[in-house]
């Protein structure tokens, strides 16, 4: 029955990632891009102004830095670390490359799908901001189907499959660094997920707003120092990735097409753009500049920041080391090991305790919004739900990681297939609305959205929070 499964998943793989969403993502990715005029490059510095935030903040919502945090906590996890090794030990060395590519094509399909996240948001039972694909969907679209359909996908693969994944990757490290068995520290985590869980949308944020920087920054450190310790070899390491990128080089694993493959699949499991994950988080923000473009900036910034800092340092740790036994975090661990010590299998335990509880705790919140979507915020369904996550928790503490693996990607990409249809049917809304946005800005004012000025969304917007009403209850 495994080995049944196993070929299902496997056969499900091949049709949506070999013929399907590779193309679908590169597509959308490039065309963003050149029909934004390239906004990642030329609006890159603006970006991480709008992070800092500053003026009124509606009560309804989080901070714009607190949302990006989230956004990151979802992100920064076992994609950043196992999903590395991974990649290169399917692909080679190239699929960092295509690691990277898929992320500055994906930093402009990110900025269209928060923008649209923003605009068409709610307020739920507690007057608290969400949205997502399933509310831009249903609003922008009038297509509720799409966004039950989506939110179905969406909880599948983030309420369970991925945060199984975390799971695993949390049990499998400390294993590895301290010799423990999987049944206690999966009930850590279990325990660990229920007490921020159960507090509510505010809690993740203000959680994550400070485990995520604190773990990365750690991390970062550590990779930093060993680069300038090793900097010599890091050109051969870059003419490595770019050279096995495109079949010049013998450790290119499968070739350019394994390269590619699994570059993009955990490109897309590490940064999310286009998944329709992260503008969850973004439609909770309480933007500033009160616009719905500026939120799309800084979900922009999460992708850099995710694929072009810590999975390049990753990488950079596994491939200074040279061959090294093990697969995922393992591998990892002993790649840093070799080259600083022992004790750097007990850091990156801690490390990854961080990175994959952050993206439990940030995946969860992604799912929750869509059963509220769902349900209305139904609190017996709630209930069960939050019970069912900490379940998937437990089993992906226990459970073989290749099948695991397997199975992210298929539901990763089926809500990845939902959303990116449904960004693209929108986007000339997402064209007008950077227009508006950076015609406010170059006349020397701070861009405020009108919604009157945009007689298609009339009757499509929630009363309060971008009409008159809302501009007054923001002190505009």
């Amino acid at each position: 029955m495994a080995e049944l499964a196993n070929q299902i998943v496997d056969l499900l793989n091949n049709l949506i990632w070999g013929m399907i969403l590779i193309w679908l993502l590169v597509g959308c990715g490039l065309y963003f891009t050149l029909r934004l005029g390239f906004i990642q490059f030329r609006h890159f510095g603006h970006a991480f102004s709008v992070i800092k935030g500053g003026g009124p903040v509606d009560a309804s919502g989080i901070t714009p830095f607190q949302a990006l945090c989230t956004t990151l906590a979802a992100r920064v996890g076992t994609g950043n670390i196992a999903g590395v090794a991974v990649a290169i030990t399917l692909g080679g060395p190239g699929a960092i490359f295509w690691m990277w590519m898929i992320a500055l094509v994906g930093m402009a399909t990110a900025f269209v799908e928060a923008t649209l996240a923003q605009l068409f948001k709610v307020r739920d039972d507690q007057g608290q901001f969400r949205g997502g694909p399933a509310y831009y969907m249903e609003k922008g679209l009038g297509a509720r189907w799409m966004g039950v359909l989506f939110s179905i996908f969406l909880i599948i693969a983030f309420g369970f499959v991925f945060n199984s994944v975390q799971a695993n990757t949390i049990s499998g490290a400390m294993q590895n660094a301290f010799g423990l068995p999987a049944w206690p520290v999966g009930l850590a985590v279990v325990a660990m997920t229920a007490l921020i869980i159960f507090g509510g949308a505010r809690t993740i944020a203000r959680f994550s707003a400070v485990a995520v920087p604190f773990m990365a920054a750690a991390y970062m450190l550590v990779a930093v120092v060993l680069i300038i310790l090793n900097i010599t070899q890091m050109p051969g390491i870059i003419a490595l990735i770019v050279q096995s990128a495109f079949g010049l080089h013998e450790a290119a694993a499968g070739g350019i097409g394994a390269a590619i493959m699994h570059g993009f699949r955990r490109g897309l499991f590490s940064n999310e753009a286009g998944m329709g994950s992260s503008p969850n988080a973004a439609a909770a923000a309480a933007p500033h500049p009160p616009h719905p473009v500026s939120q799309g900036f800084v979900q922009m910034t999460g992708v850099f920041i995710d694929t072009l800092l810590i999975c390049t340092a990753s990488a950079s740790i596994i491939l200074l080391a040279g061959p090294q036994e093990g697969e995922g975090i393992e591998l990892v661990q002993n790649a840093l090991s070799s080259q600083v010590g022992g004790w750097a299998q007990y850091f990156l335990a801690v490390v990854v305790l961080f990175f994959a509880f952050t993206s439990i705790v940030a995946n969860y919140f992604y799912a929750e919004s869509c059963l509220v979507f769902l349900e209305r915020s139904h609190p017996a369904g709630l209930a069960i739900f939050r019970l069912l996550v900490l379940a998937m928790v437990m089993f992906g503490a226990l459970a073989s990681l290749p099948f695991i693996w397997n199975l992210a990607d298929v539901s990763m990409g089926l809500m990845a297939i939902t959303n990116l249809i449904a960004i693209m049917l929108l986007f000339r809304l997402v064209k007008r609305l950077q227009a508006d946005y950076q015609a406010q800005r170059s006349a020397g004012r701070q861009p405020v959205f009108e919604a009157e000025q945009f007689p298609e969304l009339r009757g499509k917007l929630t009363p309060g929070i971008w009409d008159q009403a809302g501009r007054e209850r923001r002190g505009r």
